[in-house]
């Protein structure tokens, strides 16, 4: 099994997508979990619904 390139790392007040390829943070600072995001992220990677995700979880609060 190979290594996720995408992760959400735990940062005080939510949590932020970590790029392994890259080594550094990708995208924004979400408050939830952004589970479907790094399912799409690590998978197809269809950019409309990566946006989609990514509007849908910067709007979610706690």
């Amino acid at each position: 099994m190979s290594r996720r390139r995408y992760v959400a790392r735990g940062v005080p007040g939510g949590y932020r997508v970590w790029d392994n390829h890259g080594r550094r943070w990708w995208g924004y600072f979400y408050e939830l979990c952004p589970d479907d995001l790094l399912v799409e992220l690590n998978g197809r990677g269809d950019r409309a619904w990566i946006t989609e995700l990514m509007k849908r979880y910067r709007a979610l609060k706690r």
